[in-house]
């Protein structure tokens, strides 16, 4: 892919902005995907697709989990993580129970195969640093920048929300 210059100072224009490759969100979703093909190829030996990853790094860091907190730390409501983790109980590398004081929330756990296959994917995290070709420095730069991005555009979606004034 060939890079354009940027609109110079006189050619700043709206529709000098509505250039594809002036947008931000397509450089994010096209960043994206590329991390998808490479944790594609990573995670297969896992077993893995990278959402159930991510299921999986949650719980792997915080244990058990009501259905309800793992979507908050993977910002996923339930109708998108449900189908995730009846996968993952199909695979037996988690369980989801529901639970004995409150029979409308659901908690999820790890199997014994599924804590084993932490040791399996420690790996990963390396290996996509180095397909990144970036130092582990400038790789946490990226996040912390890319998380006040998230933050800001988070509070920009509020303010733009009909009756949240």
């Amino acid at each position: 892919m060939t890079a354009t210059p940027a609109p110079s100072p006189e050619n700043t224009s709206d529709d000098a902005f509505l250039r594809l490759d002036e947008q931000i969100c397509f450089s994010l979703n096209a960043a994206s995907r590329a991390f998808g093909g490479v944790y594609r190829v990573l995670l297969k030996d896992l077993g893995l697709t990278y959402p159930q990853y991510l299921v999986m790094l949650v719980l792997w860091e915080h244990g058990e989990q009501p259905v309800k907190k793992l979507g908050e730390h993977l910002r996923l409501d339930s109708g998108t993580l449900s189908p995730l983790l009846k996968r993952l109980e199909t695979a037996g590398l988690v369980r989801r129970e529901r639970s004995a004081r409150d029979e409308r929330s659901v908690h999820v756990h790890l199997t014994d195969e599924g804590a084993a296959l932490r040791e399996r994917a420690r790996v990963v995290p390396r290996k996509i640093a180095a397909a990144t070709g970036a130092g582990l420095e400038e790789i946490r730069e990226l996040r912390s920048r890319l998380d006040r991005l998230t933050e800001a555009l988070d509070s920009a979606a509020l303010e733009e929300t009909p009756g949240c004034d």
